[in-house]
């Protein structure tokens, strides 16, 4: 403990394997249901290989090595990675094999930072969508005495990254097959903002839209002699799409190892559909209104730009959450039965990458037994 400060372990170590540990927890505090990620990781590993696709999950969703070692246990190839720091995270904690790195590295410091990780790590890839960072990428991976493989970034229309049209890949891909410390590994095609179109049909509707535009960029890279051994994209909303277009040789689906609100809200069409796996439970703290309850869980413990957190447990049906400031949350039900002062409240996440970012430790229960503490060891790693 440093300077009075309690950190999740010191709180929370005793609490291992206690029945009814769960109740005991400091809150506000970051949950996974055990059984269910478990769960949600072998339905997407045995979908992926019923489809003879690759599955690169993203670990941008959890930050966690923990949970990114159960993945490549049932059969991922590696990580991909939003950020250079989140690489350096996994590998650090000793998961460093298959990492692929999905934005552009570009500041000097960091492309230096890129081939010192190429060093300690097997099958690094990042991405890149200009040549100049590509020129300095494989100057600097020559220095270093290792080539890095890297794909090409292609743009699907939302226009964050990514070269903007066939030639433009021809372009680059001519530039990193001239360079010196770099291989040629294939093309990233991400579809961000196709992932939460809540209608079913319209989501594949414009997939398949998006494919057919892939599809004529891998076929002028391959008249140019540059075919893509590797096409990786895909997400959690258009996963089972994806698998379909005859595109993607692997997944870099995320969020499905959690399931927050908003992929919640899309239509999937599936029988047996990922389960929540991610949650916060609160503390009632004050229970002086009728009809409103206090509880200890504000702006601080949950992402809010898509809007508040889901009542899962603990309440009434027909209680509502809403945002009371930095540290307390209010549960409202017309109907009464709110529960009293010191009760625990289970809550849904809105969305889980960026409210997984604002807690140090993943509280991993099994029912109501505390079973481990896993660091989140990627968190604020976004540089």
């Amino acid at each position: 403990m440093e300077s009075g400060f309690a950190r999740d372990e010191d709180l929370h170590r005793s609490l291992l394997g206690q029945a009814g540990g769960r109740a005991r927890l400091n809150t506000p505090v970051l949950v996974v249901d055990l059984p269910a990620l478990d769960r949600n990781i072998a339905r997407m590993a045995a979908f992926a290989a019923a489809a003879g696709l690759k599955l690169r999950p993203h670990a941008k969703t959890h930050k966690s090595p923990d949970i990114a070692r159960r993945q490549i246990a049932a059969g991922a190839v590696g990580q991909c990675c939003a950020k250079l720091g989140e690489a350096e995270a996994l590998a650090a904690h000793g998961v460093s094999a298959g990492l692929l790195i999905t934005s552009p590295v570009v500041s000097a410091p960091a492309v230096a930072r890129l081939a010192a990780l190429n060093l300690v790590t097997d099958g690094l890839m990042c991405v890149v969508d200009h040549p100049d960072n590509a020129r300095a990428i494989g100057a600097a991976a020559q220095a270093k005495g290792k080539p890095l493989t890297v794909l090409i970034d292609i743009d699907p229309g939302l226009h964050r990254t990514g070269v903007t049209s066939a030639e433009a890949a021809v372009a680059l891909w001519q530039v990193i097959a001239q360079t010196p410390g770099l291989a040629y590994g294939g093309v990233q095609f991400y579809c961000g903002a196709h992932q939460h179109i809540a209608d079913l049909a319209e989501r594949r509707a414009a997939m398949e839209e998006r494919a057919d535009y892939l599809r004529t960029v891998i076929a002028a890279l391959s008249e140019a002699g540059g075919a893509p051994a590797i096409v990786t994209g895909g997400g959690t909303g258009t996963h089972r799409i994806d698998a379909t277009l005859g595109v993607f040789t692997e997944l870099q689906v995320g969020s499905y190892v959690f399931m927050d609100r908003q992929y919640l809200d899309c239509e999937f069409g599936l029988e047996d559909p990922y389960e929540t796996a991610l949650m916060v439970d609160a503390r009632v703290v004050s229970t002086n209104t009728p009809g409103l309850v206090t509880v200890d869980a504000g702006l601080k413990a949950f992402a809010t730009e898509v809007g508040p957190p889901t009542v899962l447990a603990g309440a009434p049906d027909g209680a509502v959450y809403r945002f009371m400031g930095d540290e307390h949350g209010a549960l409202i039900c017309k109907a009464g039965g709110l529960p009293g002062l010191g009760s625990v409240v289970t809550l849904g996440t809105p969305h889980c990458d960026p409210t997984v970012n604002l807690h140090d430790t993943y509280h991993v229960v099994d029912a109501d037994t505390l079973v481990a503490l896993w660091p989140v060891a990627g968190r604020g790693r976004s540089r």
